[in-house]
């Protein structure tokens, strides 16, 4: 269940989920206590980063035949390869869904999970880049939501995930159309946003080249709009005025304001300070941290991405 931001505490920050409808920071707690959805749009997030390590994010584990959730390491100990530590990968069956369509390992629960119907998407991002993607029925919306985009669309729903698999690798190759884009470009592209006609036309073109591909294939195409979350309006507004957060998030002391989320991108404002930054909340995954309305953030003087 969702909660406010703590006032205080130390916890490992395990990124930002919209598992719950709305942007939150998963925070895990001292070893033995549940896993925090935190909402952070309309709070005030101050924390001190407490080192300059970074710690094991956990796993996932099935919840039943078709969701997964998030589990916190029951040590919190460093992380290693992939942002777990060696006891959590070995424990995380989840991991093998990537390759679940070309071969390779395949456990019981996670054959289960991908019996269940896929949706296969089509996401495009502020800089226009477009991306083909999958979810599961369970995490339809809340998948499309953590990715950023700004325009999206289902394009068609598979029975199965090892099918919708296939369906994505090919519509990537005729297309050229990726499969994953940085956080990083992202946020960049959000900071050079002037106007949203670009990126529908965008989102049109590859939408319409999408939908003759699936018919080639003789693939039914729903083209099913995805609908924007609200929290995100204020970013989605290329009139808002912002500059990009000139610190970084994952050291040092920070005060925040969020006021918009958009995937694991934010806009917040700093105490006494009215120009939004845009900021990524994304990188704060692996981090420990201290929160605490004592941290604030360090002075900026920047110039605003918007001229």
């Amino acid at each position: 269940m969702d909660q406010s931001l703590p006032t205080s505490g130390t916890y490992v920050c395990h990124g930002i989920t919209w598992a719950n409808g709305a942007p939150c920071l998963l925070l895990a707690p001292p070893p033995g206590k549940p896993l925090l959805h935190a909402q952070v749009v309309g709070g005030r997030l101050a924390y001190r980063v407490n080192d300059a390590g970074r710690w094991c994010t956990g796993r996932y584990r099935f919840a039943d035949r078709v969701r997964v959730e998030a589990v916190a390491c029951p040590d919190q100990a460093p992380a290693e390869t992939g942002g777990q530590c060696a006891a959590c990968t070995a424990r995380d069956e989840f991991r093998f869904a990537h390759q679940f369509h070309s071969g390779g390992h395949v456990p019981d629960a996670l054959a289960a999970y991908m019996a269940q119907p896929h949706w296969l998407y089509l996401a495009t991002f502020a800089d226009g880049t477009t991306k083909v993607g999958t979810a599961a029925e369970p995490r339809k919306r809340s998948r499309l939501d953590e990715q950023g985009a700004l325009a999206a669309t289902y394009l068609a729903k598979s029975p199965d995930g090892r099918t919708v698999r296939f369906v994505e690798d090919a519509l990537s190759r005729r297309l050229d159309l990726t499969q994953t884009v940085r956080a990083a470009a992202k946020l960049k592209a959000l900071a050079a946003l002037r106007d949203l006609a670009p990126v529908r036309a965008a989102h049109q073109q590859h939408l319409d080249r999408a939908a003759e591909a699936l018919s080639e294939m003789s693939i039914p195409a729903l083209l099913e709009p995805w609908a924007p979350p609200a929290e995100g309006d204020l970013l989605r507004a290329p009139v808002t005025e912002r500059a990009l957060y000139p610190h970084d998030l994952r050291e040092g002391e920070h005060g925040l304001t969020v006021l918009a989320c958009v995937g694991s991108q934010g806009l917040a404002t700093l105490d006494g300070d009215d120009l939004p930054y845009l900021l990524d909340l994304g990188v704060l995954k692996g981090h420990r941290i201290t929160l605490g309305p004592q941290f604030s953030s360090p002075a900026a003087a920047v110039q605003s991405a918007l001229f």
